[in-house]
């Protein structure tokens, strides 16, 4: 059964790009039941079948990714364009790359820890440190060669203008009695 055709444009089937091949699930040494194994291949088809509906994951909800971080986003659907809005709290414009590659917009940065002295004991990081990606599969209308992006106050916005060729095919379907 393709559950595609039930769900709207997914936005995010790129980053989910990997999750189609299955990986076998092998019990790891010392483990005290085979029901641990299942309970993983579990999770990971849940996985699955939440990013074809364009979902997060279950690892990104529960932070098992705790070195990648994961910017949230808005996309927004107007009459004439798509607004994108990252929130990247704690970076500057210079440390974010916005780029696109054929029909992918590919958002990029870095947040680094501020510098440290010697005196400074921690007892508890909290903040998140490192690399993001966010890679965004753009729909067939979106004008690539017009999109425009601005920076400020740690949110990124991304304009994608859309072209009048393609709309879209949802309408509203009048009641009959």
């Amino acid at each position: 059964m393709n559950l595609h055709k039930f769900s709207p444009w997914n936005w995010f089937k790129s980053e989910s790009a990997n999750v189609d091949t299955p990986v076998p699930v092998e019990p790891r040494r010392g483990e005290l039941s085979p029901l641990l194994g299942m309970h993983q291949e579990l999770d990971r088809w849940m996985d699955n079948v939440m990013r074809q509906f364009g979902m997060p994951s279950l690892e990104s909800r529960f932070g098992a990714m705790s070195g990648l971080l994961r910017p949230q986003l808005d996309i927004a659907e107007r009459d004439d364009e798509y607004l994108i809005s990252v929130e990247v709290p704690g970076i500057e414009e210079k440390d974010v790359k916005l780029s696109l590659d054929d029909y992918r917009l590919v958002i990029e940065g870095e947040k680094r820890q501020e510098s440290t002295s010697k005196e400074d004991k921690f007892q508890r990081i909290e903040r998140s440190y490192g690399s993001f990606r966010r890679v965004l599969d753009l729909p067939a209308d979106a004008r690539t060669d017009e999109i425009r992006a601005s920076f400020a106050k740690g949110v990124l916005k991304v304009h994608i203008p859309r072209s009048g060729e393609v709309k879209s095919r949802r309408r509203e379907i009048p009641f009959t009695s």
